[in-house]
């Protein structure tokens, strides 16, 4: 059985933390770009914490441009940004999905800030993912100056896809910091840029075993192992996290496909619609893997009816194209099928 499409899409763009987004693609010659801080803050003005996920968005659209998560100040960067209008979309534990206003990238601005509000989550449930983050937070305060300003210059190395000199200044960060889990989770994506696939799930592991709350390196190891397809070990990553945190929308998504992938359809159908069911913003894709399930089971009416969601989400780019080829493939097929005899 072969890996749905857009595994390979998300596979070229692991996570970074902190805030040094890697972008979808390359870009032209030429234009021109520029760089946004964004600063994640509470309706009272105090700053969030780490490990929240942002998401850098085309215009008014759903197609993402960098992913990318915050840092213990609760502000997060991308670099290099091709001038134009975006959004972002943050999300993460304890909070409500926030979707910013339209913002401009300016090339006379060499940089520029946004400012997004975000809401706690209500409820008990909210409280214990609070108190999780807050777990993390305060391992994030104990990181020597030092080990963070490696960090920092290592996120820019990665900014320039300079992967050697990354190497060396995430390792002496560690040597500051030896439980630094997110220099080690930066570490593996680095690692994966360099196909150095060993020490990149090495790092990776490194970095959950350091804080099994590491969002990012829970999912940048799960798919390692379904690169190799080690289903199994996926899921039971998958599993663990999402026993702490059932309603993250990345995991699940993720468990869809480690389902589809072992031909457990009914269970990828019923984690896709759960993504989809999520409050606020979700990935499209999750709609592709749903419809790849009704698929093999032959329940082509369905499939296209999840294809129709991802395009009504997410209507332009490659991937919209390639729904579209999927859907008139579906269509054609059962047109050629033959009448049930009477």
């Amino acid at each position: 059985m072969q890996h749905p499409w857009w595994l390979a899409l998300a596979l070229f763009c692991p996570c970074v933390v902190p805030a040094q987004a890697q972008t979808i693609g390359g870009r032209s010659a030429g234009l021109s770009t520029g760089s946004v801080h964004v600063h994640v803050i509470y309706s009272d003005d105090r700053r969030t914490g780490a490990n929240l996920k942002v998401v850098l968005m085309q215009g008014s659209s759903s197609t993402p441009i960098a992913t990318t998560f915050t840092n213990a100040n609760g502000s997060a960067d991308f670099r290099n940004v091709t001038v134009g209008e975006y959004h972002v979309v943050v999300s993460g534990d304890g909070i409500e999905t926030t979707v910013s206003p339209l913002f401009d990238v300016d090339a006379r601005q060499v940089t520029q800030s946004e400012y997004v509000t975000v809401h706690k989550s209500g409820g008990q449930e909210a409280e214990r993912t609070v108190s999780r983050r807050g777990t993390v937070s305060a391992s994030e305060l104990q990181v020597p100056e030092k080990a963070r300003k490696q960090l920092d210059k290592a996120n820019e190395a990665i900014a320039r896809q300079d992967w050697t000199q990354a190497v060396e200044l995430l390792n002496k960060a560690i040597a500051a910091y030896p439980s630094y889990a997110m220099a080690y989770n930066n570490l593996g994506v680095v690692y994966a840029r360099l196909n150095d696939a060993t020490h990149e799930q090495q790092a990776l592991e490194k970095a959950l075993s350091l804080d099994e709350h590491c969002s990012p390196a829970r999912q940048n190891l799960v798919k390692v192992y379904l690169r190799q397809r080690s289903y199994a070990q996926a899921e039971n990553l998958l599993s663990k996290g999402l026993s702490a945190d059932p309603n993250n929308g990345e995991y699940l998504m993720l468990m869809a496909d480690v389902q589809y992938m072992e031909g457990h359809y009914d269970a990828s159908i019923s984690d896709a619609q759960k993504v989809h069911a999520l409050t606020g913003e979700h990935p499209p894709v999750v709609h592709f893997i749903a419809a790849k399930a009704y698929e093999q089971e032959n329940r082509q009416e369905l499939a296209l009816d999840e294809l129709q969601t991802f395009l009504k989400e997410e209507p332009t780019g490659p991937r919209a194209d390639r729904v579209r080829s999927e859907m008139s493939k579906i269509q054609s097929m059962s047109q050629k099928a033959p009448a049930n005899p009477q």
